[in-house]
């Protein structure tokens, strides 16, 4: 007898109560069947404490009713077991039950399930779920979801959804909607939330205002710490975290903030005024959001305040969000690394094959063209090569081990650079450093090499003026990796993108070159 698991979280009013894990016995041999329990042929169904599910989760194990390990199963498997079965329900058109099996599962999963989908049957699955929870998991949604089912929904359906949105989540679905479909949805929003959203589209995009909400708590400081906290009773509905409060003067010009741990082991008659601190870490609007992300990551903040230019408190900025931009940024470089591929914060895999082809053909053309180049001073050297075939064998040995040390010292250098860790240190000091790294790696690879290349052919001076050449042309490598993300930097370019075709043109021209060069001097050509 095999089981089916489903795990969920079983919610009280606004609580998170008791987490659920229930087996759900399926008939031997047919560990795929699916369904709740009013469709299996259900034996001694268990419902146990998720905190013992969790202990032996994080030993790899699931228990039987017998307490008998039956598989290693992991949290995202969970999640795809929760996936897999919607889709059979929704395809065999039991809505009720597909209904219920979302009801203890937490909206983030929710949204990967209806990810999942098919495009035919997300609409359906998100109009199976309670309006409010409905908004909740429409924000976790990938835009390109969102917008599809904006597509397949009624007019008041979508404006049901969008208007109780958070602001800087509908400034962001905004941003990847067609200008036509955003003002027809701006003009219909109410009119606090159709101000608080203008506000936003008014930054440009990329910058602290367009990703800042404007929903928090601001205080002044003649408050006393009961009062204040009789204050974020009545508001904490109205704001997107409680845990920082935002102390500003008559004019909102910031002058402090408190903390919710700093307030609630206060004396009650003192004032925020006494116990709030006034050296505030704060954000212009026209910050840029990388920049935002790393000041949150360096000091450890859950949330950081964003100011205009008079200095006045115009909203705030959370962690959450700072997660997706570091996410987004790490994408994008990694895209660009792998081969100048240009990432406008769509999901790769699910973009048309043609806008892929489109994004990655440009670079490809250079690398060709590149090889090109390559070719003509390999048929240059045509004399040498009559002399001693052999040389020719070794190119690409050459030419592929400098593109390796050269695309390693170039990620090093752009992540620094991104993440500021060489701020500090000079662009020689760093040039200078990668080029002693490469002198080392080539002097380790190019004995190696010499005799790989003695043995192979058994001329040493053939050996020789490939050993030499691998340490000259890791050199290069190295010096050529470090150096052109300063140089494109200084320019305006994406360091991330534009660096790797340059490196292996460098490396595979003037690898070449340098090969020809030091083979004619060692065997007297």
């Amino acid at each position: 007898m095999g089981y089916r698991l489903k795990v969920g979280k079983l919610k009280v009013g606004k609580l998170i109560g008791s987490n659920l894990a229930y087996l759900y016995p399926t008939p031997a041999g047919n560990a795929t069947q699916t369904g709740s329990p009013s469709t299996l042929q259900t034996f001694n169904l268990q419902i146990f404490n998720l905190q013992t599910f969790n202990l032996g989760l994080n030993r790899g194990l699931v228990l039987t009713e017998n307490q008998i390990p039956l598989q290693t199963i992991s949290r995202r498997e969970l999640r795809q077991q929760v996936g897999s079965q919607l889709q059979i329900l929704l395809e065999q058109g039991n809505l009720q039950e597909a209904k219920a099996l979302l009801v203890p599962v937490q909206p983030v999963d929710i949204a990967e399930a209806i990810e999942g989908l098919p495009e035919a049957m997300q609409a359906i699955a998100f109009r199976l779920l309670p309006k409010n929870e409905a908004i909740e998991v429409y924000e976790y949604l990938d835009s390109n979801v969102q917008e599809s089912l904006i597509e397949k929904f009624k007019q008041q359906e979508v404006l049901d959804i969008v208007d109780k949105m958070s602001p800087d989540d509908r400034a962001r679905l905004f941003d990847e909607l067609p200008a036509k479909v955003v003002r027809l949805l701006v003009e219909q929003l109410s009119p606090e939330e159709r101000a608080a959203t203008s506000q936003l589209l008014g930054y440009d995009a990329d910058t602290a205002g367009r990703l800042m909400t404007p929903e928090y708590i601001s205080l002044t400081e003649n408050l006393t710490v009961s009062e204040t906290l009789e204050r974020i009773r009545s508001l904490a509905n109205a704001s997107e975290i409680i845990y920082y409060l935002y102390v500003t003067d008559e004019s909102q010009h910031l002058s402090g903030i408190v903390s919710l741990r700093d307030l609630v082991t206060s004396q009650p008659e003192q004032t925020l005024g006494e116990i709030m601190t006034r050296d505030v870490v704060y954000v212009h609007t026209d910050t840029a959001q990388g920049e935002v992300a790393r000041l949150i990551q360096r000091y450890d903040f859950l949330a950081v305040p964003v100011v205009d230019r008079e200095e006045r408190l115009v909203g705030i900025i959370t962690v959450d969000d700072v997660i997706d931009i570091l996410e987004r940024e790490t994408t994008k470089d990694i895209y660009a690394l792998g081969g100048g591929v240009q990432s406008e914060g769509d999901n790769y895999f699910q973009t048309n094959l043609f806008a892929v082809a489109r994004k990655r053909v440009v670079w490809l053309f250079v690398l060709l063209l590149t090889n090109t180049v390559t070719g003509s001073i390999i048929r240059s050297q045509e004399d040498v090569l009559q002399q001693v075939v052999t040389l020719a064998a070794f190119i690409p040995l050459l030419t592929g081990t400098g593109g390796n040390v050269g695309a390693q010292s170039s990620t090093v250098v752009i992540r620094g650079l991104n993440t500021d860790e060489i701020r500090d240190l000079g662009v020689a000091q760093i040039v200078f450093r990668e080029a002693l790294a490469g002198a080392l790696l080539g002097t380790t690879l190019g004995s190696v090499a010499t005799l790989w290349a003695y043995l192979l052919q058994g001329n040493f001076f053939v050996a020789l003026s490939v050993g030499v050449s691998l340490v000259a042309i890791a050199i290069l490598a190295s010096v050529a990796g470090s150096a052109l993300p300063f140089l494109f930097r200084s320019f305006g370019f994406d360091p991330a993108l534009m660096s790797a075709p340059f490196i292996t043109t460098a490396v595979d021209v003037l690898g070449v070159l340098i090969y020809f060069s030091i083979a004619r001097m060692v065997l007297g050509l």
